[in-house]
């Protein structure tokens, strides 16, 4: 194992310390450990040292290539945005485990029947992505439609499962102010769904390597987490 590989496994050791001291037994979260841009070594030494087992990637293609070369239980998660003409390319993974960012009904609609298309065998988890923040340069549907899109995927699209509630959030947020709205949004969002869809119990994806402490003190139940176990990642070429 080379230094960097024991730093990648060393930082996940202590993502999961970081973890398990703010949620005190009182609930499981899951770590995504997100590997955009890195090496599919750098992920192999993270599974092998730290039997780290989800991993989220941003871009389509990079998601293939390094799925099929990749152990088989590795559960991948996109977290990308996710173009209607790349589903049936998703779809086709067969360990993805979730889409963190279906931001309509249509794209709902778009990867139900790509799942179909590719006679995928299992259902795909995906998140709800919510643009908590407001802000125009995010994807995610405004928090006012989290209901309707959530019904549409249950009563609608077979093929999936909706398994969540994801946002991003604003960057650079003061943490004197109180508590992140964004993340309190997201749990207004939850109890929405949750009060209008009868038995469903949502997760939130909600946190990354800067805040991801203080959104599992708000609720999350699942980090996304990169340059804090992989180093900074170089410029997109």
């Amino acid at each position: 194992m080379t230094d960097n590989h024991a730093h990648i496994v060393e930082n996940i050791r202590t993502v999961r310390e970081n973890m398990e001291s703010v949620l005190q037994g009182r609930r499981n979260a899951t770590l995504v450990a997100v590997s955009k841009y890195k090496p599919a070594d750098d992920i192999k030494a993270a599974y092998e040292g730290a039997n780290q087992k989800h991993f989220g990637e941003n871009y389509v293609q990079e998601l293939v290539e390094k799925s099929e070369i990749l152990p088989r239980d590795i559960a991948w998660h996109f977290i990308g945005n996710l173009q209607s003409n790349k589903c049936k390319v998703v779809a086709a993974i067969p360990n993805l485990y979730a889409v963190e960012t279906i931001e309509s009904s249509k794209k709902a609609d778009s990867l139900n029947k790509a799942c179909i298309q590719v006679s995928r065998e299992s259902k795909i988890n995906v998140f709800v992505q919510i643009n908590t923040s407001g802000e125009e340069s995010k994807s995610g549907a405004e928090p006012s439609e989290c209901v309707n899109i959530a019904k549409h995927i249950v009563d609608n699209c077979p093929q999936l499962n909706l398994l969540g509630l994801m946002t991003i959030g604003a960057p650079d947020r003061d943490e004197t102010e109180g508590e992140n709205p964004d993340f309190v949004c997201l749990r207004e969002c939850k109890s929405k769904v949750e009060q209008a869809i009868s038995g469903l119990s949502l997760e939130l994806s909600m946190g990354m390597s800067a805040d991801y402490q203080d959104a599992l003190a708000a609720g999350s139940t699942n980090i996304r987490v990169g340059s804090t176990i992989f180093g900074s990642r170089p410029p997109k070429q």
